[in-house]
């Protein structure tokens, strides 16, 4: 089973092969391992309603490393929250309080996103505004006032599955992905120069890929079989010497 897209980007290109997956082999996997191209919040959802452990790198994954991360004062995951009559609402650096607003919903590639409004009602004379702000201008935005957007369903997503990298299971899986996938992906590349097809349409670039990697599977199948008669020739020298 193959599966062929002109997509730019991976995002759209993981739920097809998985159906493909199931379709074919009648099973759903229970874990995907995947580099941050796969990581987008239609992709985490489809994994956690399939229940399918996620072990897919986020976008963000070395920055989360970085003292700078943790030092961006305007980001909603560095401000502290606090829960009064069954209403969340966060608190910035300077100690003031960012309430509900309102929902957004935004619709991309046929999925809707959903994103909750937090904002201050006052932030006048707070020292922090050029870092809390987004391009902050003190002339133009002197009377701004912060307001921020969290996809809450999306955050939650990628924070399973980033605590699903950081296991050991998920080092594990990430180095074997490292190995067997790009390093597979480079032979391809490289040893047998297939870096372009050469026909056009989906069809034909389908059975293309197909015709190769027949042929590949045939030429590893042909170097198994000629390991094993090379051992099979040296057990009987050893018996006959």
């Amino acid at each position: 089973q193959a599966y062929v897209s002109n997509d730019r980007t991976d995002y759209n290109t993981l739920i097809p092969v998985l159906e493909k997956h199931k379709n074919a082999f009648g099973e759903i996997l229970g874990e995907v391992t995947a580099d941050s191209g796969y990581c987008s919040e239609k992709n985490l959802l489809y994994l956690k309603k399939h229940k399918i452990s996620s072990y897919i790198k986020l976008q963000d994954h070395e920055k989360r490393k970085t003292r700078a991360y943790t030092e961006e004062i305007g980001k909603y995951y560095n401000m502290k929250t606090q829960i009064f009559e069954d209403e969340l609402y966060y608190i910035c650096h300077d100690g003031r309080e960012l309430h509900h607003i309102r929902t957004e919903k935004k619709e991309q590639a046929g999925y809707t996103q959903t994103f909750e409004v937090y904002g201050c009602s006052d932030c006048s004379g707070c020292r922090h505004k050029e870092k809390c702000l987004y391009k902050y201008d003190a002339e133009k935005d002197a009377e701004k006032n912060k307001v921020m957007k969290i996809n809450e369903q999306w955050e939650a997503l990628k924070e399973e599955s980033h605590g699903n990298i950081q296991s050991e299971k998920g080092i594990l899986n990430r180095q074997i992905r490292s190995i067997q996938t790009e390093g597979h992906f480079g032979d391809i590349k490289e040893n047998d120069n297939f870096r372009r097809f050469n026909c056009r349409t989906a069809e034909k670039v389908y059975k293309e890929f197909m015709l190769y990697a027949i042929g590949r599977n045939i030429n590893k199948y042909h170097r198994f079989l000629h390991e094993e008669i090379k051992k099979f020739e040296e057990k009987t020298k050893e018996k006959t010497a």
